[in-house]
């Protein structure tokens, strides 16, 4: 059971050679549009000449029952307990056995140092962690390759091992919204970026003529290579959720760091929940506070004026943020409203109000294929509004194209302790 990433690894590492099973199928959930698609040839293996078939997750029950299944393996990420349990009493109920894996033996071992950042929850702030991260080291003249968690969302013969150097290699893998918003931050920085569905082939490119390797993780998923250090982000917005997701306990109590992040934007209660909850967790593990620092260039423009917040998809979706960077902007810089953009909806830009009740005033920049890119720009080009706010970590306007004019909102993490952790961490590493 997956949502493209985790299930085909687990798949890749534990039994595409493994004759003790037979692999009937993957389940697709989360993401749209991946489902009724065929895992190929070229990645399961010659025990699988046809390939394997990709079914939607509601039509579990019945592929338990039609393919006389025994065992259900879970695969995917930030799911609440009850979630878990409820999709555990599906097989259960249906006469198959739920398995969820131990991270250890779908960890490859690389020959570098692997520095790995995960989270507790979707849209805690990683990302701005590994830049830092990245730029420590760099600082310090060190080689390294990021290796991102998979989005292998198109067609997958062309995503087993990918490299990104350039916004050129964007558009050759025909990359996602969610794809860009991870990857350009760090070709603007000039750090190489690998991906793709086949991580064993994806860690031998990433570790030529470096000196280590940073594991940029998606959701709250558990790192792909065994980590060398094991920074793990909180966040405050979401107290006790560290305590409610999978795997994101099990995230913590792995972590050698333990960042609560947006401590500038959160309550100083939630806060101090996040650190007895984690702390309560792992005693050993180092545990920093951040601030995420938001900036936007021409933020005079959003005084007073009727904004459209668009932020990013993950977060405010499967995350369950009601709001996320680009509203702390529009009500730090002074907007008079925040539009809701719910009666102009799109195509599939409507499915995201329907699944997320708690949406109401700012836009998911959804973009998982061609379609839904279109059904976000005509979204966009309808709502009335003085200035968008782009609230993602990418040039939205550059890629879709809209006539209203805009602003973008960058944050960035702010943690000197961090910093000098992190920093003395990696002399020790590397002499």
């Amino acid at each position: 059971m997956g949502a493209a990433g985790r299930d085909f690894h687990n798949f890749n590492v534990c039994f595409r050679e493994n004759t003790e099973y037979d692999v009937v199928a993957f389940t697709a959930a989360q993401i749209p549009g991946i489902a009724r698609r065929i895992y190929p040839a070229i990645l399961s293996g010659s025990a699988y000449p046809n390939g394997i078939p990709i079914c939607p997750e509601d039509d579990l029950a019945k592929m338990i029952e039609d393919k006389r299944v025994e065992e259900v393996v879970l695969a995917y990420s930030d799911l609440s307990y009850s979630d878990v349990m409820h999709k555990a009493s599906t097989a259960l109920g249906c006469g198959a056995d739920f398995r969820l894996m131990n991270p250890w033996v779908t960890m490859l071992k690389s020959k570098l140092p692997v520095v790995s950042i995960c989270a507790v929850r979707t849209g805690a702030g990683k990302s701005t962690v590994t830049r830092k991260i990245c730029s420590v080291a760099k600082n310090l003249g060190l080689r390294f390759s990021v290796v991102r968690h998979p989005m292998p969302y198109g067609e997958l013969t062309k995503q087993v091992a990918q490299r990104f150097r350039t916004y050129e290699d964007l558009d050759r893998y025909d990359c996602t919204i969610e794809e860009r918003e991870e990857y350009e931050p760090h070709i603007d920085a000039g750090n190489t970026v690998y991906a793709g569905v086949d991580y064993g082939k994806v860690l031998a490119e990433a570790e030529n003529d470096v000196d280590m390797v940073v594991w940029d993780g998606g959701n709250n998923d558990l790192p792909f290579y065994e980590p060398t250090i094991h920074v793990v982000v909180t966040d405050p917005h979401r107290p006790g959720d560290e305590l409610l997701y999978y795997p994101s306990e099990i995230n913590v109590r792995m972590a050698d760091a333990i960042i609560i992040n947006k401590v500038d934007t959160a309550r100083l209660s939630d806060v101090e929940t996040v650190e007895k909850n984690v702390r309560s967790l792992n005693q050993k593990a180092e545990i920093f506070r951040a601030n995420s620092s938001i900036s936007v260039q021409n933020s005079e423009l959003i005084k007073g004026k009727r904004v459209l917040v668009v932020e990013d998809g993950p977060t405010v979706t499967h995350g369950g943020m009601h709001s996320s960077a680009g509203a702390i902007a529009a009500n730090k810089f002074g907007a008079r409203e925040m539009v809701d953009p719910r009666p102009y909806a799109v195509g599939s830009i409507k499915r995201p109000f329907e699944k997320y009740p708690q949406l109401s005033n700012v836009l998911p920049a959804m973009g998982y294929n061609d379609s839904q890119i279109n059904d976000l720009r005509e979204t966009i080009r309808k709502v009335e509004c003085d200035l968008v706010i782009v609230g993602t970590s990418i040039n939205l306007k550059r890629l879709i194209g809209f006539a209203q004019p805009s602003v973008r909102v960058t944050y960035e993490i702010e943690s000197p302790d961090f910093e000098s952790w992190i920093k003395n961490r990696f002399k020790t590493l590397h002499g």
